[in-house]
């Protein structure tokens, strides 16, 4: 089945009508869209809203929660914010010093690209080397005759 949209009505008297249609008008949206704002709001809050004019906002906020303006402000210590920026700073100076990194690794992974095959031993060879009768020495190349 899918998610099928459904229809809600409405009843309201013809003077709350004529105001939503006013309103609608001023927003330049049709009614419908004014009424899906609405449910999505009542949805989104759990039917928590409380739906007043613009020039009661102000009297009913300041009556049902207590505080002068709208929206509430809560007020953090300075603590808090304090440590906020500090773990800001420390986050960026984690991400420059990973950037670092990348850089090196990067510049390691090229070096290693770059360099000869012949530098690379691989350790077959070494053993048909054994068996011939050439020993191959790993180290420097000059004769040590202390050896």
């Amino acid at each position: 089945m899918g998610n099928k949209n459904k229809t809600i009505s409405f009843r309201v008297s013809q003077k709350k009508f004529e105001t939503l249609r006013d309103i609608a008008g001023e927003r330049d949206i049709s009614l419908s869209a004014v009424f899906r704002d609405y449910v999505d709001m009542l949805v989104a809050h759990d039917g928590q809203i409380e739906v007043v004019p613009e020039h009661e906002v102000d009297e009913s906020s300041s009556e049902s929660t207590g505080t002068e303006s709208f929206p509430p402000k809560i007020e953090v210590p300075k603590s808090f914010v304090r440590e906020h920026e500090r773990l800001e700073l420390e986050a960026e100076h984690l991400r420059e010093q990973l950037k670092e990194h990348k850089r090196y690794v990067t510049r390691l992974r090229q070096e290693l690209d770059g360099t000869d095959q012949e530098d690379i031993v691989q350790l077959e060879d070494l053993d048909r080397q054994g068996e011939e009768g050439s020993p191959y020495r790993i180290g420097n190349s000059f004769e040590d005759s202390s050896l």
